[in-house]
């Protein structure tokens, strides 16, 4: 039997990057991956192939409606779906080889197989053929992720009735996408088709999308993705979603009045999250019994209620996001390891790509409010921005939410161009305490994105904007 320092289970973005950090740290580690292909949902039915599509269709978006006004002339412009589902197959290829790569490179045993606990030190793994092998490690790991969550009285048929896994191997763009959900999943995917021709509805049971993000995000969102062909149906409860003949009918009532709509389509998509995945892994064995909401409980430390057994990622509460859960990875490899870690959970972005993008850190002005914090805040519109006018991307606006004492930056939410990408400063921001003066005094680069979060910052202070 083959003994590790460190056994992590489930090879995702978090269960991967453990795996890397305890080797870096001279830890002798194993991975257990169930299927064939390393890095879990996120990189082979999750954020990667989404982000691939998501790409291709912008490109095809972008051609169709925007090139005319670059003096760009496009005749007899086309998609070819297939040729787009294959880049996505081929972006997804490339990224598991890269993970396979890192594991030969820092030396990590990678082994196939359902991984079950036998007791504390010992895993089951269980083969495709039957097979089984037992390997036993010092401190274990589990990664496993999560899986689409089902709705009560809906059956996911994984043809016409899909989840996010069955859209993104989808063979033909659907002439109408019904989607249960107005989450990031829901509305990314439905960005995709809806580009390339399908009529999309949403149907929402809170009074707005993206309801976990600052309120006036999803308000501003809603208008973008309307002008290109979205409908909603916000503050419904779906009852029903059924298929025939390829088609789907879903019932849904409204929560003011109670009164029922009937929508048909060719497709629905439920996107109403996502469930922590714990399945048959024997951890009745070893003492840990899951939450009301299937989670294993953890302590500061991200350690079960057994010694050496830890849970990081989908499993355990907070976000469900691939960089929470690697996050998650480092800190608990360097917490085996000796090393002093941390982690600041109001500080891990959230980010949805449609186009414009959202993204958000830290507190909401909805939070704020609840909490009776005194706050500043400051908006500046893209629309104003001399580098989004030259893109045409004038939608949008970041909104900067600063102590009306300190200045101290509490929250930022943005939605316009390359949002996700422009929230990482803001992170670095609040990550070192920084005041919205601090920010409104540093040189940005002109003309770029990032100015208007300076602008945005100088809003916050006094009413200081200069471009509006």
């Amino acid at each position: 039997m083959s003994v590790y320092d460190a056994i992590v289970i489930g090879s995702g973005p978090g269960g991967y990057v453990a795996a890397i950090r305890l080797a870096q740290l001279g830890k002798k580690t194993a991975l257990i991956e169930k299927y064939s292909a390393l890095g879990g949902t996120c990189l082979n039915v999750g954020c990667i192939p989404s982000k691939a599509l998501l790409d291709s269709s912008e490109h095809f978006h972008q051609a169709k409606h925007q090139f005319i006004a670059h003096g760009i002339e496009m005749k007899e412009l086309k998609f070819d779906f297939k040729k787009m589902v294959q880049r996505k197959a081929d972006v997804v290829s490339q990224t598991v080889d890269g993970i396979r790569f890192l594991m030969k490179k820092n030396k990590i045993t990678v082994y196939h197989g359902h991984g079950s606990f036998k007791d504390n030190k010992n895993i089951i793994i269980t083969k495709v053929d039957g097979t089984t092998e037992l390997i036993s490690g010092e401190k274990i790991i589990i990664a496993t992720g999560s899986k689409p969550s089902s709705l009560k009285g809906v059956t996911v048929d994984k043809k016409r009735i899909i989840t996010s896994t069955e859209a993104l191997k989808s063979e033909e763009v659907p002439q109408h996408l019904l989607i249960v959900g107005g989450g990031a999943i829901g509305l990314e995917l439905g960005s995709v088709y809806a580009r390339l021709g399908a009529k999309v509805s949403v149907i929402e049971y809170a009074e707005g999308i993206i309801p976990s993000m600052d309120r006036s995000l999803g308000k501003e969102l809603q208008k973008i993705l309307q002008k290109q062909g979205f409908d909603f149906y916000l503050n419904h409860g779906v009852t029903s979603v059924t298929s025939k003949n390829n088609q789907v009918t879903l019932k849904a009532t409204s929560n003011k009045d109670s009164k029922e709509i009937e929508l048909s389509g060719d497709y629905c998509l439920v996107s109403t999250g996502r469930s922590p995945y714990t399945a048959n892994l024997g951890l009745e064995n070893i003492g840990i019994t899951l939450d009301e909401r299937g989670r294993i409980p953890v302590n500061e430390y991200l350690e079960t209620n057994t010694p050496g057994i830890y849970a990081i990622g989908d499993v355990v509460k907070g976000a469900m996001l691939a960089h929470k859960a690697e996050e998650e990875g480092v800190f608990v490899a360097e917490k085996i390891a000796g090393q002093k870690p941390h982690i600041n959970y109001l500080l891990i972005p959230g980010v949805v790509y449609t186009w414009p993008e959202v993204a958000s850190v830290g507190y909401t002005e909805e939070d704020l409010k609840s909490k009776l914090v005194k706050y500043k805040s400051g908006s500046f519109p893209f629309k104003a921005s001399g580098r989004a006018r030259a893109s045409m991307d004038l939608d949008g606006f970041i909104k900067v939410l600063s102590d009306s004492d300190t200045d101290e930056i509490l929250g930022v939410h943005m939605i316009g161009p390359r949002a996700a990408d422009l929230i990482a400063e803001a992170v670095v921001a609040m990550e070192f305490k920084a005041s919205a003066e601090d920010i409104a005094r540093i040189s940005h680069a002109h003309p770029t994105y990032s100015e208007s979060f300076k602008e945005a910052c100088l809003a916050a202070t006094d009413n200081r904007a200069l471009h509006v």
